[in-house]
């Protein structure tokens, strides 16, 4: 079939042989609205194009069925699970996400929220507890489900799904001092504005101060993290101090630099040289040498997150305001 003007509600709901309200609310995911008709307005959906007006739905009701996500950045595959994670967690519920990025940037992230619940969302997922206190008040006020991810150091403002930066800091220096390493260095990017890196930094020194020793050297960018910052740092930190036995990354990224470094400066790792990096990204994996990392259950975090909002939306939440706390594996040469 093929209609000549601008595809609207009507038109689906006349191909589908359906009400116009059965349709929008079939589009809209409602419950009450059989899996027949569910099936039938979908399907003329597609034969007729019909794309929505997403911003007429959301001010007409409520709430959408949209959700915001809100994440800090997408330089690796760290959030990109998380999203994927999300999706799967809201696949059948009729919720559809909205994903924004704050370069880790408070006043950015103020912004982004405030323009996400302008759409009158279903729920928010937003990265970490460490939201300003503009940005905290926002939320709170909102009545929306707020679903805090990767991280539980700190209160949440409704559910918190994630794990402590700052035991997963210590884990790792307690596990490396068990191996006999005594002499350590830190290289990180962005300590500033990536305040979970911070907390593992925190963790780790406190495993180091717990055992009668401490950092012997840091190196720092306060540029956001990359693979060529580790190289650059790895060569300073480990030309100066060339006697260390271990040296401690933010995360994988910076850790995958000091790996090169040490390839092009013929420094044998994973012997008298350890590095250690967070995340567990896959590349680790596949390097010519082995690193030390904090596998972390990204996707799992944004399923669980997903399926939070999912169970708001059907309002069989049992504890509104609650942490979940998923484990980390530390992943050892």
């Amino acid at each position: 079939m093929q209609i000549k003007h601008r595809i609207t509600l009507a038109d689906v709901a006349a191909v589908a042989g359906v009400s116009k309200m059965t349709a929008s609310r079939a589009l809209r995911g409602a419950p009450d609205v059989s899996r027949e008709n569910i099936d039938k307005v979908e399907r003329a959906a597609r034969e007729t194009g019909y794309v929505g007006n997403p911003l007429a739905t959301a001010f007409s009701n409520s709430k959408s069925n949209l959700i915001g996500v809100v994440v800090p950045s997408l330089n690796n595959i760290v959030f990109a699970e998380v999203m994927s994670g999300i999706a799967q967690g809201i696949e059948g519920s009729g919720l559809k996400p909205m994903f924004g990025v704050t370069d880790y940037d408070p006043a950015k992230e103020f912004e982004l929220i405030k323009s996400l619940l302008s759409w009158n969302p279903a729920g928010l997922i937003v990265t970490g507890l460490d939201q300003s206190d503009k940005t905290r008040e926002l939320l709170a006020a909102s009545a929306v489900p707020v679903v805090q991810i990767m991280d539980t150091d700190g209160d949440a403002l409704g559910a918190a799904i994630g794990f402590s930066h700052f035991e997963a800091g210590r884990e790792m220096a307690q596990a490396l001092i068990a191996q006999g390493r005594r002499r350590f260095g830190y290289v990180g990017c962005g300590l500033a504005h990536d305040l979970r890196a911070g907390r593992r930094l925190e963790g780790f020194k406190a495993a180091l101060e717990a055992a009668g020793l401490a950092l012997v050297a840091m190196r720092h960018d306060p540029e956001h993290s990359s693979t060529e910052a580790g190289r650059r740092l790895t060569a300073e930190i480990l030309q100066a101090h060339p006697d260390l036995d271990c040296v401690y990354y933010s995360n994988d990224d910076v850790a995958l630099g000091g790996v090169f470094s040490c390839l092009a400066q013929g420094i044998a790792v994973g012997d008298a040289l350890i590095l250690a990096g967070f995340n567990g990204l896959e590349m680790t994996r596949t390097l010519p040498v082995r690193i030390a990392t904090t596998i972390t259950p990204r996707r799992q975090i944004g399923f669980a997150a997903g399926r939070y909002l999912v169970e708001a939306k059907q309002g069989a939440l049992m504890r509104p305001s609650h942490k979940t706390v998923l484990p980390t594996v530390l992943s050892l040469p």
